[in-house]
This record gives structure tokens, C-alpha cells and sequence, in this order.
């Protein structure tokens, strides 16, 4: 019998925010993978590390993390042939995702290279999105509301013309974009509507109207929450300060 292969949303920072079956599951397996940078700590183990036991033998996938392209496919297709081994040796194995595994999750590109092989079974997790509405303190979406969840990276005229199609917004991975993204948001007369947070529910997080940060880049773990529609109290709820 081949073991069963799970995916773990651990949610956006915070320990506290991993649900009951991820943890049932990730004090379980005696296996156990995580994406890591060449260049610290991983973060999703961080999450996970107070759960983890020297019984349980770690596979770390470790992704250079450069601005230039770097080789993600072959990095993904050796650490997805490390799990099937174990997979096929008959022992559980659970990769541990940041935020949501299918919400913008590396276990995406492990999920497409061992479906269809082995028994695969996902646990979502609490996104950085519904975390940072939480934080915001300011709903995110109201009855007929669109959402529009936008990479940083997309470019200027495509960001423009889906935020103006949509009740709210949520722009991610906004890091060394932030400086266009804020003058865009600017140009279109949004910045009474917009905040900004960074590592949600961490003890470093920040959280502040868009309009009062500075800064000219942020980190990787930011983003900026928009309300536009038709509720006119949730956009007029005031952005309190968290630094």
C-alpha cells in the first residue's frame, strides 16, 4: 500500500490560525516537506516547528530566490520524485504550504506532478487575504460585491482595468512593485479606500492607510486591501495605525 499524500494550508503566520485537521495530520506523519529559500529559514516550517519531532525526517525544498528566472521546474520535479519515494515505501508524506495550498501555494507544483500516482488529500488554510480583512478590521466584500485579487507583478494597464471593474481588491506579492502599485492606486483616486498591512498576524505586522507609508518597497508578505463598493460604511471605516 502507497502512503497518502497531503497538502497542509498553515495560514498566514500565526500558529494559533492552523486549523485542527492540518495539525492532527502534521503531528501524524512521519514525513514531512516545506518549501525553503537558499538564503534562511522556511517559512511555512517556521509556522509549523513547535508541532515538529525529531522522529519525523524533513524534506526541504529549497528554491533560490532571485528576481532573475531560476530553475523551479527541476527543483519541483526532484523534490516531488524524493516524496513519491517515500509515498511508495508506504509512509504518509505532508507538505507544508503558507496560506492556502491552492490559493497561490507551492503544493500546486508538487499536487500536478503526483496526481493520478498517489492517494492526495488537501487541507486549505486561512489565506493572508481573509487574515488581513480581519486585521484591517474592515469587511472585505458585501452582498453582490466582485472581488479582484491581483498579483503585484501584473502590469500597470491590466492592474488599472481590474480594479476598476471590481467592488474590492486585494493586491498581493506587492514587494518591489510597491512604489507603481501606490501611484497607480494614487492616480485613480483610491487612497482614501486603501490599507496596507504587512506579515498579517505576526508579531512584527503593520498595518496602516495606504496614503501614510513612505516606503518605496515593501517585503515579499504584503498587501493592499481596496473597498469600493456598494457599502458606503465599510469605506468610510477609519484605517487604524498598527507599526
Amino acid at each position: 500500500m502507497s502512503g497518502k499524500l497531503y497538502g497542509l494550508g498553515l495560514g498566514p503566520g500565526d500558529p494559533e490560525l492552523v486549523t485542527l485537521k492540518a495539525h492532527r495530520i502534521l503531528t501524524s506523519v512521519p514525513v514531512i516537506a516545506y518549501p525553503a529559500p537558499d538564503t534562511g529559514p522556511s517559512f511555512a516550517r517556521e509556522i509549523a516547528s513547535q508541532w515538529i519531532t525529531s522522529a519525523q525526517l524533513e524534506i526541504a525544498m529549497v528554491m533560490p530566490m532571485r528576481v532573475e528566472r531560476y530553475p523551479a521546474k527541476e527543483i519541483y520535479d526532484q523534490s516531488a520524485e524524493e516524496i513519491a519515494r517515500h509515498l511508495q515505501a508506504g509512509s504518509d508524506v505532508a507538505v507544508l504550504c503558507e496560506g492556502d495550498p491552492f490559493f497561490y501555494g507551492s503544493f500546486m507544483y508538487v499536487f500536478e506532478r503526483l496526481a493520478g500516482r498517489f492517494e492526495i488529500e488537501i487541507v486549505p488554510g486561512v489565506s493572508s487575504i481573509m487574515a488581513g480583512a480581519a486585521a484591517l478590521k474592515r469587511p472585505m466584500t458585501s452582498r453582490n460585491d466582485v472581488l479582484a485579487v491581483i498579483p503585484g507583478p501584473v502590469d500597470t494597464e491590466t492592474m488599472r482595468a481590474r480594479i476598476d471593474a471590481a467592488g474590492a481588491v486585494a493586491i498581493m506579492k506587492v514587494g518591489r512593485h510597491f512604489a507603481r502599485i501606490r501611484d497607480l492606486i494614487a492616480d485613480m483616486g483610491l487612497m482614501e479606500s486603501a490599507g496596507y498591512l504587512e506579515r498579517i498576524s505576526l508579531d512584527n505586522e503593520r498595518i496602516m492607510p495606504l496614503k501614510a507609508v513612505a516606503d518605496d518597497a515593501a517585503p515579499y508578505f504584503s498587501l493592499i486591501l481596496i473597498y469600493k463598493g456598494q457599502e458606503d460604511w465599510i469605506a468610510s471605516l477609519p484605517i487604524e495605525t498598527k507599526a
